[in-house]
């Protein structure tokens, strides 16, 4: 439970931060606006024509009396939507931050100096193109492991009592494992933390991670929340990140200390 309640203060401790620091959440806001608008254009796009891909993809159902066509085709669109729905969940911070790379960079260290004992935040000493390629390539390992576990929530789903109740709770602290392994990657993969080192990592402390994730995952479903929460979501995924490797972290709020100048966004 400690570990629990420690992981939600995480989250709290990062959204503080970029409440103290306005310029860099401004920038942090960016990727998360331009994901944004992407997903929404193509979850509209799937609502108009969805039926009509339903329809192609099920000739066999053309001769059909009625309302079995109807209901048939219907429900395959709403599963669709619904599925259109929950990739889109599991993938908005994986795409955010591939698109947003240089910005959390640049906030992500700026948390590490503004908490170091020394002032100073590790650096990857890779090329940009380099950290992009790494980034998207783990992305995509970690969509495919949230895929195969959507599938599988998908199916248990329909498991009469269960699938109503067990189900929708493990599917969230799925959901809340794998955003925390994106948000943390970015502090983890600066550091020299491969996919698979990270992965042992966090479920070594999946009470922390869950803590922090779930929530923010919750928070996710509510329509325009996740751009605003995102800057925060790094910050504070970067401290817990100290956390997880043990690093000696000084009170970012501390009054005694001299707040540090915001740095310009990254060009």
């Amino acid at each position: 439970m400690r570990d629990l309640a420690a992981g939600f203060q995480y989250l709290l401790k990062g959204q503080r931060w970029v409440a103290r620091h306005g310029r860099q959440y401004g920038f942090g806001l960016i990727p998360g606006l331009i994901t944004l608008v992407l997903y929404v254009a193509a979850l509209v796009a799937l609502a108009t024509w969805g039926g009509d891909a339903v329809s192609w993809a099920t000739p066999f159902a053309d001769d059909w009396s009625s309302p079995w066509q109807g209901l048939f085709r219907g429900f395959l669109t709403v599963v669709l939507f619904a599925l259109a729905l929950l990739l889109a969940v599991l993938t908005f911070t994986a795409v955010t931050l591939l698109i947003g790379q240089p910005f959390y960079e640049s906030l992500s260290e700026r948390v590490d100096r503004d908490v170091s004992p020394d002032g100073t935040a590790p650096e990857s000493g890779l090329p940009l193109w380099r950290d992009l390629w790494i980034s998207a390539r783990d992305s995509l390992r970690i969509v495919i492991r949230a895929l195969l576990w959507a599938v599988l929530l998908f199916a248990l789903g329909f498991v009469p009592f269960v699938g109503q109740t067990v189900v929708p709770v493990v599917g969230f602290f799925v959901t809340g494992f794998f955003l925390t392994e994106e948000l943390t990657a970015v502090a983890l993969q600066r550091r020299g933390v491969d996919l698979r080192a990270r992965l042992t990592l966090l479920r070594s402390r999946k009470p922390l991670i869950w803590g922090f994730g779930t929530p923010l995952g919750l928070a996710f479903l509510v329509p325009f929340v996740a751009v605003f929460l995102m800057p925060g979501a790094v910050a504070g995924a970067t401290l817990m990140a100290r956390d997880l490797l043990g690093e000696e972290t000084q009170d970012e709020e501390d009054p005694e200390q001299e707040p540090t100048p915001d740095e310009p966004a990254p060009g």
